[in-house]
This record gives structure tokens, sequence and C-alpha cells, in this order.
């Protein structure tokens, strides 16, 4: 790890990897950098991040905080916490540790975890579940779970004429026919400050015009690393971009739809299976037969997994037929038709690089730890913690399952199942939950495999169920499908979902 190029000044100043962040790091870091106030970030059951603030009034109190963090009200961050009984604490966790891009007075963040009265982990918070979910993993199977995002959202401002973009076609598209390219990598750049480990990014399909504003989307994927660092990369990188637009005079939103007929915002999530520091997912330059077990659980628990992926009404707008949005519980290479795609993964044996660079010296190397398998139902509307912790508990299911390779295989395809000419496939495939209503009962149904082992705690599951069918949304798509009006006020009731 290059310490002096890292983007977090924390980082770059201490000279260590944050995992080995102390709290003699943090106070030495505040102490030789002019910080003035610290903030304490937590992610509440609406996936949120929340903010508490403390001005450092002197060593010792600071000192205190870093060790016994502070008190909060958990009623009003979790709907299953009841008020009679709802203090908590929250204690920063170091390896958080950033300087706010933002606040013009010098301020270090740190994200929190949750305990209880009793100064244990609260077992229903979505941090802790997703740590005892790759903790069972790795138990288990001595696994390292790993994941990265694509963040996908639109850009809302007023139209302009010059340069318009086509409609529908804004992938990878470049200025001046983008016209938020500046806006993406200004984010980008505040999410590195963050800690955010970023691969790239783009403008999206989706760009339209409706009531003199233009619409444009676009997206940010990460790289790699283990799931609990993902899930708090995006939810940071939410805070940053809605941030900016805000103090910028946009509009930004990552609702998963927005309008019909237009391209949808996903949160797909890329899953890659590390053992002893190297990935399992390839074996012999084809997906092993771990990973295949991996989806195969993935496969089974997916009617569930929309519970924590696609939790608002308007989620499943988006997951129809036609739109590169899965519909069906199935997997395949390369196949945006799929629920899980296994994307290129740089497992042939070429010398891309000195085909394209003759100069350079040749030198087949191994680019296997490149693959991953993509989850492709979720969206914006997810809590990351609790999303990824569900995927993470379908993999170890797959792992666990006596018939994983063959219900891999079942649900294997290599063929656009929308195309009519492969009706009959299409036909023995199981359909995703069309609701979240039709979630929830998937929910009640699969709980037992994510209360396994005590990695989901039943109340949040409960909390969950209870929640998805308070929107009594059962026939909801197909009732208001075809009114414009109806979809566009559903569409402001949950514009900033997640």
């Amino acid at each position: 790890m290059t310490f002096e190029l890292n983007p977090n000044k924390v980082v770059s100043f201490l000279k260590k990897k944050p995992a080995d962040f102390s709290k003699a790091d943090i106070i030495r870091f505040i102490k030789e950098n002019g910080i003035k106030m610290v903030d304490f970030m937590y992610p509440a059951g609406d996936g949120r991040i929340k903010t508490l603030n403390f001005v450092i009034n002197d060593e010792e109190y600071l000192d205190n905080i870093l060790t016994f963090g502070e008190r909060v009200d958990g009623s009003s961050l979790f709907p299953f916490i009841e008020a009679g009984r709802s203090d908590l604490y929250v204690l920063p966790r170091f390896r958080t540790a950033f300087v706010d891009p933002f606040d013009e007075i010098p301020t270090l963040v740190m994200l929190c975890s949750y305990f209880d009265r009793d100064g244990k982990r609260l077992e229903s918070s979505p941090d802790y579940t997703l740590y005892k979910a790759c903790r069972a993993l790795r138990d288990e199977f001595g696994i390292t779970f790993q994941a990265m995002g694509e963040l996908e959202y639109y850009v809302i401002a007023p139209k302009e004429e010059a340069f318009p973009a086509e409609d529908q076609h804004g992938y990878h598209e470049s200025q001046p026919f983008a016209k938020f390219n500046d806006f993406r990598t200004r984010c980008m750049k505040y999410i590195s400050e963050t800690g955010g480990q970023i691969k790239y990014g783009h403008s999206e399909v989706g760009n339209f015009t409706h009531d003199g504003r233009m619409y444009e989307q676009n997206e940010i994927e990460f790289l790699p690393v283990d799931a609990e660092d993902a899930a708090d990369q995006l939810t940071l990188a939410k805070w940053v971009i809605r941030t900016l637009a805000w103090l910028d005079g946009l509009d930004v939103t990552f609702a998963p739809k927005i309008t019909i007929g237009k391209a949808g915002s996903g949160m797909h999530i890329h899953m890659r299976l590390m053992k002893d520091g190297k990935s399992v997912t390839v074996a012999g330059g084809e997906l092993s037969d771990i990973a295949k077990r991996a989806i195969a659980g993935l496969m089974k628990l997916a009617p569930s997994i929309t519970a924590f992926g696609n939790t608002v009404p308007t989620a499943y707008f988006r997951l129809v037929p036609h739109q590169e949005a899965p519909t069906n519980i199935c997997w395949g290479y390369s196949n945006r038709s799929a629920l899980v795609r296994v994307p290129l993964g740089w497992t042939a044996p070429a010398d891309m690089c000195h085909d394209a660079n003759p100069n350079e010296k040749a030198n087949v190397m191994d680019g296997s730890f490149k693959q991953t398998f993509e989850m492709r139902s979720p969206d914006g509307s997810a809590n990351a913690y609790l999303l990824m912790a569900a995927l993470a508990v379908g993999c170890r299911l797959g792992l666990e399952m006596k018939d994983g390779l063959e219900l891999a295989q079942k649900t294997f395809v290599d063929v656009d199942i929308h195309k009519s000419e492969n009706a009959a496939r299409l036909a023995e495939l199981e359909q995703l939950p069309d609701s979240c209503a039709a979630s929830a009962d998937c929910l009640e149904s699969q709980r037992a495999f994510y209360e396994a082992d005590g990695v989901f705690n039943p109340r949040a599951i409960d909390g969950t169920v209870a929640h998805l069918r308070s929107y009594g949304d059962r026939t909801l798509r197909e009732d208001i499908s075809q009114s414009p009006k109806k979809v566009a006020a559903l569409v402001e009731q949950y514009f900033h979902c997640g």
C-alpha cells in the first residue's frame, strides 16, 4: 500500500493501513493537523448517515469520547427499539477516520458501532449483522467475503440547449453531451478522501428531459474490499454525492425508478471469495465450484434478498423485462438479463497489454484475481449493511447445500431469456417478487436461513417484514403502471430513499 499517494489524509499522514489505526494515532493526527472538531457518524435503520458533533475542549475530553463513545436515543434511530429501553452507545471505529472534505472547520470524522446497555454489540444493528454474516462464512469455510458496489444515480438540473444528449444513449458519454462529468469526478475525489476505494466513474445510459429539467444518469463503481468496508464506502458515498449536489445547487436521486420507459438506477453488488489472501472465485482459468455453489445459494435466497435490496414500492417498477434489470432467478456469463452475472474476468491466457503496446515486453500475467460475480437486483433504496449481510448468508448457504452444484446448473442460462425464441426456458425459471409485500412474504418463509447461527436478529426480521407490508403495494405495479400521474406521485414520495 502506497501511503504517500493515498487520498485519505489520515492514512497518508500516519503511513499506516486503516485497520492498524490506534487511539494514540487518532489523537496524534488531531493534535498535529489543527483538527478542531470530531464528528461521529453512524447509519440508522433508514440506511442514512446520522451525525453527532464534538468540539475538542482539551486532550482529556478527546481521550474520553474516543474511549467511551457517547449515548444516543436508539428509538429515534431504529424502528424496532422501544422508547422505554432506548439508550444506546456509539463507539468510533478508528479505522474509518477521515477529514471531512466539506467542513470549513477542520473536522475528523469516524463511523461508529452500536452497543447496548450491557456494553455488548447491538445484535440487531445493521453493521453488526454484516459482521456476524461475514464471521460465520469465515469460521465455517475459512472464506473472506469481499464485495464492491456499482452506485447509480441521476443528476437533475435546468435544461441546457447546447449539445443535447440522445435519449437513453448516455453510456460512457463525454462532455459536452454529458453535462455532469465534472460533478461526478469531484464526487469521486471527495469519496476517495473518506476512504472509498474507487474503481472508476462514468455516465450511464439514462438521460431525458422533463418539465424544463434534464436528468442525467451517472455511476461510480468501487474496488472489491472486505464486505464491512464495502458497506461503509457505499453509505459514505451517498452522503458525499448528496452533500456536493446540495452545495452546487443540483438535485440527485438514487431512487430505483423515476419514470416509466427510462432506465432505472440499480446498486449492483459484485462479490469475490477469498481464502488465505487469494481469490478462490476462479480455478484453472474458469469459475470455481466454490463460486458456483455460492451462486446457487444466492439463487435459493433470491426471493427474500429483495427484502433487503429493494425496499420501496418504486423498486419493483424497475424490475421489469427489457430494462437490463432482472426479473427471473437465474445466472449466466456476461448475461445482463440474468439475476447474477459473471462478468469478464481476465481469465484468458493472453497478453492484451503487449498487443495494445508492442513496445512492452511480452508477459502473460494471471489476472483471475479480478473475477467477480454480480447480483443485479439491488438498488439504492437498500441499507448496504443488511443487503451485504443477506448476500453473505446466501453464499454460505450455497457452500453448505449438498445439491449446490446441481442447483447452479439448473438455474444457469446462456441466452437472453427475454427474447421470444427463449420463451420455453423463461417459463422454467422462478420470478422475483413484484412488490414489497411479496418480498415480505418471501422473507417470512425463508427467515430461518437468515436467523441461523444468530446472524440476523429475529426482531430485525420482524421489523423488516412489517415495514415492507406497511406499504400495502401488493398490486400497486399493476394498478398504476398505466397512469403517469400516479407513478410520478409515487416517485416523488420515495425520491430520496436510501
